[in-house]
């Protein structure tokens, strides 16, 4: 459903309140296996390493969401228990035309939204004691780290294909395809490991909602 109508959390210091957070978590890795396997299905005339890199991603994805589905277990729930929103796959309906649009705003923008609110939410989760849970972001950070890293890559391949500046074409396709509005604090050395150069970091910080 639609992100507004989605019941906000309740506090993490509660077992319902780590349930809803544990099952958000597990229903972003759900969306992520069908987004990578989604861009290989769906663009055609990419390099063969195109469709092996997001054939990865989608085996790390599905890892991520089986740890997440078997703690959610351990906390006597399931994936499906509780409403989840859309806004994963509204964006892939938008840039559903365009290589060069998935590549910008879905790994490059919703994924790496990711990069920023792992430390957080383990830190919430290892106050809370449940370590298991904080164990599972760990690895979750890790992957994502390169998953964001292909994203990436392929935007910028696409971008020399076509004669494109990256910082330019990216300020357009967020503007055109109404891309959220990113919030600080970032996780500014998982951005750099993943492949985010120096100007497009200062524009992030410029350009951050507070």
């Amino acid at each position: 459903m639609p992100p507004q109508r989605v019941e906000r959390r309740r506090s993490i210091h509660t077992p319902a309140g780590r349930v809803a957070l544990v099952h958000a978590l597990a229903h972003i890795e759900f969306n992520a296996i069908n987004l990578a396997l989604d861009a290989i299905w769906r663009f055609g005339g990419m390099p063969p390493a195109f469709y092996l890199d997001w054939l990865r991603v989608a085996d790390e994805e599905a890892l991520h969401f089986s740890l997440l589905a078997g703690h959610l277990a351990t906390l006597d729930a399931r994936y499906g228990d509780l409403p989840a929103h859309n806004s994963l796959w509204e964006m892939a309906d938008k840039t559903a035309g365009d290589v060069l649009a998935r590549m910008a705003l879905v790994p490059r923008t919703l994924e790496a939204r990711g990069l920023d609110a792992s430390p957080p939410v383990r830190a919430k989760l290892a106050a809370a004691g449940d370590h298991d849970a904080a164990a599972i972001i760990d690895i979750i950070l890790r992957d994502e780290v390169g998953h964001v890293a292909i994203g990436n890559h392929w935007y910028r391949w696409l971008c020399a294909g076509r004669g494109l500046d990256p910082v330019a074409t990216y300020a357009e396709l967020a503007a055109r395809f109404q891309a959220p509005r990113l919030r600080p604090p970032f996780n500014l050395a998982a951005r750099r490991a993943a492949g985010f150069d120096e100007i497009e970091l200062a524009l992030l910080e410029g350009q951050a909602v507070q």
